[in-house]
Order: structure tokens, then sequence, then C-alpha cells
């Protein structure tokens, strides 16, 4: 049955509460309705095309409407949609658990449902860890300025974006904040290693003065994400975990957006040649088709909540913890990038990608080009206050979904995309600038 775009525009917003969104900016600009979608492409309802620039908020890999996954769905459907794991187990999330124990180093798999579940899962976990061996005063947290890891209320315990945290700082528990790695926080004169050594110095102040009731350091592992994709440097990450294992403080890697190839290795602490004590995935693990998170954590971790005393398990849970159909699409997913070589092609198609993108790199009014695997950023210099809603419509209005942060516009596709759809990304964002920063005249 076809849905006339005003029609499920107006549905819409009598109906539903859109995210991370003032619902009333919609009575000038609209709601994007879409009806359908394949590869890198939307469509709405009245047949309108949008290469999907941002992998439908990060978590698209391998395209919209990929058989194999859908596939594996549907072979699920027919032997067991959903079962609860709390004394129950099964197959796809039994070998699931495994495929991701074998790739990351760490086991025992605890899952939950989306990104922020899983920061949940990994600050509550650490915490009981501490206490469980007798130190309950380990309670708090270090993050990092500007980083992002979800917006429950323990999430934004440790997130540093102030439009998702002021309204809601009566709720949030204060932790410790250090310095950003962001090299472009440097100053004048300053290089990027000098800049990350003195970020590294800040982080052991903090951890010499407070680590008697620090529990745990959680980072974005190479790139954070909502303050503008700040990419920095594996050597942070590197000496990081050597003054968390000097001053006893566990490290959370969270690799919800990075991790699935993102930053050109399976997963970005890959590049700092370091194992994480915790590690918290969602997004990409099932390529966007079903929701799913999950928190693996080392043995020691484990063993520490291993006991007769309930008062020592980890109790904690969702009603879909480990959903069977979901736990299928993640198995699809890692069968691709072993099928499909999906790093090494995406290494060759990085550079491909950038050499194409080479306009923008160029273009007089931004700074700071930056490129990590499948992710490419830019700042624009003197974007007027309402650059980024600008951005995005005039995207849209040239046939792409791109979604700035700020002044940062950020390219993430799904890794099928290829060299054509990449040309007219490139020239959809090259005149979403242009018409963003000098508006045509009426």
């Amino acid at each position: 049955m076809k849905t006339d775009n005003q029609s499920l525009l107006a549905r819409s917003m009598a109906a539903v509460w859109h995210p991370c969104t003032q619902m009333k900016r919609h009575e000038s600009l609209p709601l994007v309705p879409i009806a359908r979608a394949d590869g890198v492409w939307l469509t709405d309802c009245d047949g309108r095309r949008l290469i999907d620039g941002v992998s439908s908020w990060w978590v698209n890999l391998f395209g919209h409407n990929e058989p194999r996954i859908k596939a594996a769905i549907s072979r699920q459907m027919d032997t067991l949609e959903h079962v609860m794991l709390a004394g129950f187990t099964h197959e796809p999330v039994v070998a699931l658990s495994e495929a991701l124990g074998e790739l990351t180093g760490l086991g025992h798999a605890f899952y939950g449902s989306d990104g922020a579940s899983a920061t949940e899962i990994a600050l509550k976990m650490s915490a009981h860890y501490w206490r469980n061996l007798g130190q309950p005063e380990k309670n708090r947290f270090v993050y990092l300025a500007d980083s992002y890891h979800g917006e429950t209320v323990g999430a934004l315990s440790v997130t540093d974006v102030p439009i998702f945290r002021t309204a809601y700082a009566p709720l949030v528990r204060e932790n410790f904040a250090v310095m950003s790695p962001d090299p472009r926080l440097a100053a004048e004169g300053e290089s990027a290693a000098d800049y990350t050594t003195r970020a590294l110095a800040d982080l052991a102040r903090v951890l010499a003065a407070h680590h008697g009731e620090i529990a745990a350091l959680i980072v974005e592992p190479l790139v954070q994400g909502a303050v503008g994709m700040a990419m920095y440097a594996p050597e942070y990450l590197a000496q990081a975990r050597i003054l968390c294992d000097q001053y006893d403080v566990l490290l959370i890697a969270d690799e919800i957006a990075v991790g699935f190839g993102r930053t050109g290795t399976m997963f970005a602490c890959e590049q700092a040649g370091i194992k994480p004590d915790l590690i918290c995935l969602s997004k990409g693990i099932t390529s966007g088709y079903l929701p799913l998170a999950v928190v693996l954590c080392s043995d020691a971790i484990y063993q520490a909540f291993y006991a007769d005393e309930t008062a020592k398990a980890f109790l904690h849970s969702h009603s879909y913890t480990g959903n069977a159909l979901a736990c299928a699409a993640a198995l699809a997913t890692l069968q691709i990038f072993r099928d499909d070589d999906v790093i090494v092609q995406n290494r060759d198609k990085a550079q491909t990608m950038s050499r194409i993108f080479s306009p923008l790199a160029e273009h007089p009014q931004i700074r700071h080009w930056r490129q990590r695997g499948m992710i490419w950023a830019f700042d624009v210099i003197d974007a007027p206050p309402d650059f980024a809603q600008k951005f995005f419509q005039n995207a849209l209005n040239a046939g792409v979904l791109l979604r700035p942060v700020g002044n940062t516009v950020y390219f993430m596709p799904p890794y099928i995309i290829d060299v054509a759809q990449t040309q007219m990304l490139c020239a959809a964002a090259l005149q979403a600038l242009e018409r963003s920063i000098n508006p045509p005249r009426p």
C-alpha cells in the first residue's frame, strides 16, 4: 500500500516523538519520510532517492536490503525468534559469543539492546568487580573531555556533551574528566605529538591523585564521534593502557561507533596494540538490521563474580538480552567480513575515496581535513550559527543524507559504496557547503 509523503508526515508529527529533536522545528523543516531502502540508497514515498552518507547513524555496514543478512534472519525465524536468556541459552547467542571472544581476546559476552545499555553494563560491571574484590570505594570513572557514551543516566556521567547532559545534571553523578587527546586542541605552535604527551600527563595526574576511588577509564578509541569526529593518535591509547595497569584501574573501550572496521581495523584498539579489560559493541554488530549490544570482559573480571553468593552475581538484565534473531544478523555480519575480506577491501576503497574527496580537502573554507579508515571529516571555517541545519537541508536537496555535528561535516557511508556514488557524495557535499556558507541571493 503506497503512502504519500504528506500523510505520513502528518501522522508522524501527531503520534511519534522523534529522538534528539526539537519537535517544533519540524513545523518549518519537515521530517524526511522514507518508504524503502536498497544498498546505499534511501527512497522516500514520492520516489526521491538519497545516498545514506552516514550509514543511518553509523549502523549500516553493508547497505540496506542485504540479502545474506535477510536470509539469516529469515532462517532463524523458522526455529526460534527469542527466549529469555536467564536460565536458558541457544545456538546463535553461543556461536556469536564464541566468535566475538575470538576476535577481541575477551570472553563471557553480556548482552543488551543498544549502545547506551552497553555503557551502563560496563560501568556497573567494573564498579561491582571492585566491590567483589573488597574495594567498594573504587566506584567512580575517568572519561575524556568532549566524550560521548550514551544518554541514559549512568552513561551521561561519562559523557561530556552539554546539549545532552545539562538538562539532566541533577540526576548525574560527577566523575573525572581529563583532557581530550584531540590534536585540534593543540596550542599554537604545539605539535600533535607534544599535545598527546600533555593529554597523557593530565590523565596520569588524575589517576595518581584519585586511583583509590576510580573503577575504570572509559574511552572512545581513536575517534571521539559526537564532538565532531575528533581523531587522535594510537599512542594515546597505548600509554593509557600502561597508566591503567600502573594505577590498578580498568580500561573500558567503547567501540560502539568505531568497531567492526570503521577505523580501518576490525576494532580500533588493534591499532594501539592493546587489549582493554572491557569492550562495548553495538551499532554495526548487526549491520543495522536489529538492535543488539554486547560487553565482553577479561577472565579476571568474570571470575570475580563467580561465587556462591547471589550478591556477587551481576544482577543486570534486559528483556531481549541475546535475542536470537539479532544474534543471527550479527553472525551473518561477521560471515560477510570473512567472505568479502572486508578489512582489506576497505583499505583500498578508502584510498580511492580520499582521492575523490580531494576537492573538499582543498576547499579554502575548511580546515582539519582528516580520515581514519572509512570515516572522513572536516571543519568549516567561520560557519554561521545555523550551519548544521542549513547544510543538512542543502545536502538533502542535492540527494544525500549528511548530518553535520556543529561546524563539522563527516562521511561514514556503508562499506559497499562505489566510485560513482562517492563522486555523487562529494559533489553534493561541495554544493551543500557553498550554499550553506554563501547562500544564493533571493
